[in-house]
């Protein structure tokens, strides 16, 4: 009995030990913002080893809608730390805003009918994405970015987010990566000059892949180029092949607006 309760409190300690190790090592800091107003938007932020009198590109990365909540953590499941590899940071040095969205609230905000998605752009942001702009302008104040290297990507509820976001603010993206989302053709013409890689699963039964090939098609017929990567036999985890794509990593960073 004395041997197996030496063994659970080390078992315990183990436990402990790892996740406090792992939680320090994190290279996503625990952040959160607050408005003029007193309201809040909680965020991890990613700093690789800058040197202050360089400027480095943001890349703001937005989660699906299974990611939201109040933990800080979640939103860090799926895709952005692929940014936080040794490879990419070693490669692709840059700072990274990964907001977390309240559990009843959407990034994008696009009109629905009976019940469904129209895709019509709404005329004010949602309040997690106008959040979301004020703590970019906070954080290009403070640290070096390179404003003409300021990118745009989300999966799934994040993907139509990213459309949401270029669509409303078309000057401020040097490029964007939806994945598995969808936007409002209609403003294809406003954004025709962002370079954008769109993916997603062409079995993808959570959101309809031809959303994003509405898109890729309104964009083509507006005078763009658009990238258009659709997986075959892959349902809706489409981003897992895309954030692990180093031609999509390269590609993205190099990007700059004109």
């Amino acid at each position: 009995m004395k041997w197996m309760l030496i063994r659970f409190s080390i078992l315990v300690f183990c436990c402990t030990f790892a996740h406090s190790t792992f939680s320090q090592v994190s290279p996503f800091n625990y952040r959160k913002f607050t408005d003029a107003k007193g309201d809040t938007l909680l965020y991890r932020f990613l700093e690789s080893d800058y040197n202050p009198s360089r400027k480095y590109p943001l890349v703001i990365f937005l989660h699906g809608s299974g990611e939201r909540g109040s933990d800080n953590e979640a939103q860090l499941k799926w895709g952005a730390m692929n940014f936080a590899t040794t490879e990419n940071m070693k490669l692709h040095p840059a700072f990274v805003i990964a907001p977390q969205c309240p559990l009843d609230d959407e990034w994008a905000n696009f009109a629905s009918e009976d019940g469904k998605p129209s895709m019509a752009l709404q005329p004010n942001p949602s309040k997690p994405i106008a959040l979301l702009m004020e703590l970019m302008k906070e954080v290009i104040k403070n640290f070096p970015i390179d404003t003409n290297r300021i990118y745009i990507t989300g999966l799934s509820m994040g993907g139509f987010g990213t459309f949401d976001l270029i669509e409303r603010y078309p000057d401020v993206f040097a490029a964007a990566v939806p994945v598995c989302g969808g936007g409002d053709v209609t403003k294809a013409t406003a954004i025709k000059h962002i370079p954008i890689w769109i993916f997603h699963g062409a079995e993808d039964a959570g959101v309809d892949p031809t959303l994003s090939l509405a898109m890729v098609n309104a964009l083509v017929k507006a005078g763009a180029h658009p990238g258009c990567t659709q997986y075959p036999e892959v349902g809706h985890f489409s981003w897992i092949a895309a954030y692990s794509d180093p031609m999509m990593m390269a590609w993205l960073f190099r990007q700059r607006k004109e």
